[in-house]
This record gives C-alpha cells, structure tokens and sequence, in this order.
C-alpha cells in the first residue's frame, strides 16, 4: 500500500478532509446521476456535507473522488457516497481512499463501521467490511424515491 500512496503522490493525487477543498458540482453532479442517490438535490448534498466527515481525493487541483462519513467520532459510523470519478479509475485511489478513511486518527474508538454497497463488496471486504453477521438485529426505513418530489 506504501509503494502505491508514494505513486499516486508523485503523480500529483492528494486527498483531503477539508470542507473548503470540496467542489460541490462535482460531487452534486456524480452523485444526482448514481444509483444510490439519483436526483438528489444540491442542497440536500451540501446539507450532508457540512454534517459529516468528508473525504475529497484530487488530482492536482481538480476533485476526483469523495467519500461521507457520518459519524460520532466515538462508536459509530457509516459510509456513504464513495466515488471515483471514471476517468481516474484502475489507479488504486478507491484502495488508497478505504485505507485512509479507516486509519484516519480521528476513528480509531469506533466500535461499529456500516455501509451499503450494490456493487463494490470487493473493495470493502479488504478493508474488513462483512456481511452482517446478525442481520436480524438491525432494521431500517427506507425511501428510495424521496428526492423524486424535491426540486433542486
């Protein structure tokens, strides 16, 4: 992992959790258009922003990837809203993002990680990530089509 963060470095990748770094268009734009939050208005996304911990990867000066964590900061925390923009793809940033996101000092009380995937189990599984072992414990609300009726 060292080799491939010094890599990425020299090649002039970064990432960030400062808030001021985000390009909001870039993440509204990608995120309106995936599965997980299609048509999501802009406010809702900025809204999400200033109450997580936010993770900005950025090829120079350009925002290329994000992740969202929400969190406590002291047992809990789930992961939302992980991307790589596709043409910086097959490079390792998502591998670099897991590993900084779950080595970053500020979560090393947390005692539960969570998220939902359709599609990446191979990437979370490096980092840890199951199954839920006791899926019967836990329970949800879920409005899949909530941003249909907001307007941006």
């Amino acid at each position: 992992m060292d080799s491939m963060i010094s890599k990425l470095k020299e090649t002039g990748y970064a990432i960030s959790t400062d808030l001021k770094a985000l390009q909001l268009d870039i993440i509204h734009g990608f995120l309106t258009e995936s599965y997980w939050s299609k048509g999501i208005p802009k406010k809702i996304v900025e809204k999400g922003i200033q109450n997580s911990m936010c993770f900005g990867v950025y090829f120079k000066t350009e925002q290329v990837g994000f992740a969202r964590l929400i969190t406590d900061y002291t047992s809990f925390a789930y992961l939302a809203d992980v991307f790589i923009l596709e043409k910086h793809r097959g490079q390792g940033l998502s591998k670099w993002l897991m590993h900084y996101i779950v080595n970053h000092p500020q979560l090393k009380t947390l005692r539960r990680w969570m998220l939902a995937t359709n599609d990446a189990h191979g990437l979370y599984r490096t980092f840890g990530f199951k199954e839920l072992k006791n899926p019967q414990i836990f329970m949800e609300l879920h409005f899949p089509d909530i941003y249909k009726s907001m307007k941006d």
